[in-house]
């Protein structure tokens, strides 16, 4: 399966950390991603088969959100 995760993307690491890919390799070893993850906040290198990509469907925002939204 390709996952085809490109610059940008943003995807879940560690299980439940929240990160954007940053840079792709393909090496000798398959292929990996740079990973920036805000809560560790550095960059971390990860193989394809750790990544998976960050998938929200029905996400509204509350109203908290919204006031934040607008206010910034």
């Amino acid at each position: 399966m390709c996952k085809k995760l490109v610059f940008g993307d943003i995807v879940v690491v560690d299980e439940d950390e929240i990160g954007v890919i940053v840079k792709s390799w393909d090496g000798d070893s398959g292929k990996t991603h740079d990973v920036y993850v805000r809560r560790y906040n550095t960059i971390k290198n990860y193989r394809e088969s750790k990544v998976e990509r960050y998938i929200v469907r029905h996400k509204y925002l509350n109203e908290e959100e919204l006031n934040y939204q607008y206010k910034n």
